[in-house]
C-alpha cells in the first residue's frame, strides 16, 4: 500500500478529486434515494460508511473522507434533504472524521475487514449526537430524546457496520486492475 500522506491538504490529483466528488454525489444520491419511508432507523449510514471508507481506500491522502463528507453535507443542505438546516452539516462530517481518524491509527484500515467494520460502527454511532442535539433545541423532554436516539443509533451502527464489510472486497479488486494505487 502506498505510503499514507500526513500532510493537512497536500495537492490532490485530478484521478483522486474526481473519486472523491463521485463519492460525496453518491451519498447524497443513495440519501435522497432512500427518503423512502422504510421505517428503518438509520439505514442510510449504510452507504455512508460505505462511501466513506472507500474514498479512504482509494485516496491516500489525509482527510480524504472529511472533504467527502463536507462536500456532500453541503450540497445536501443546498438540495433541502432534511431538516436541521446547516446542523445538518454535522450528520456529514462527524461520522467523516471519524473514518479519518481510523485511516490515521490504522493506516492499512481499508485492507482488514474487521477493522473496517469497527470503524464503521464508530462512524455510524456519531449519530448520537447528530440526533441529541437537535432534540435538545427543539425542547423536546430527555427520554423522548434518549429513546429515539438511542434505537436509531443502534439501527445505524448495525447498517455501518454492513456497508462497511463491502469496503475490503472492493479496494483489492480495484487494486488489482490498477484503478486505483500509485500514479
Amino acid at each position: 500500500m502506498n505510503r499514507w500522506d500526513r500532510y493537512f491538504f497536500k495537492r490532490f490529483s485530478l484521478k483522486d478529486a474526481i473519486f472523491l466528488g463521485f463519492c460525496a454525489t453518491f451519498i447524497v444520491i443513495t440519501r435522497a434515494g432512500l427518503r423512502l419511508h422504510l421505517n428503518i432507523p438509520g439505514h442510510a449510514m449504510f452507504f455512508m460508511c460505505f462511501f466513506l471508507l472507500l474514498a479512504v481506500g482509494c485516496v491516500p491522502r489525509m482527510w480524504a473522507a472529511t472533504i467527502v463528507g463536507v462536500v456532500a453535507g453541503i450540497v445536501a443542505i443546498l438540495l433541502g434533504m432534511g431538516q436541521g438546516g446547516p446542523l445538518m452539516l454535522l450528520r456529514f462530517i462527524l461520522p467523516a472524521i471519524i473514518v479519518d481518524f481510523g485511516r490515521l491509527v490504522y493506516p492499512r484500515l481499508t485492507a482488514n475487514f474487521l477493522a473496517c467494520a469497527v470503524v464503521g460502527v464508530l462512524a455510524a454511532a456519531s449519530r448520537f449526537l447528530t440526533i441529541v442535539l437537535p432534540d435538545m433545541l427543539a425542547g423536546m423532554e430527555w427520554a423522548v430524546v434518549a429513546g429515539h436516539a438511542v434505537v436509531s443509533t443502534l439501527m445505524g451502527m448495525a447498517f455501518g457496520a454492513l456497508g462497511s464489510l463491502m469496503v475490503p472486497a472492493i479496494v483489492r479488486r480495484l487494486e488489482a486492475h490498477h484503478m486505483v494505487g500509485p500514479e
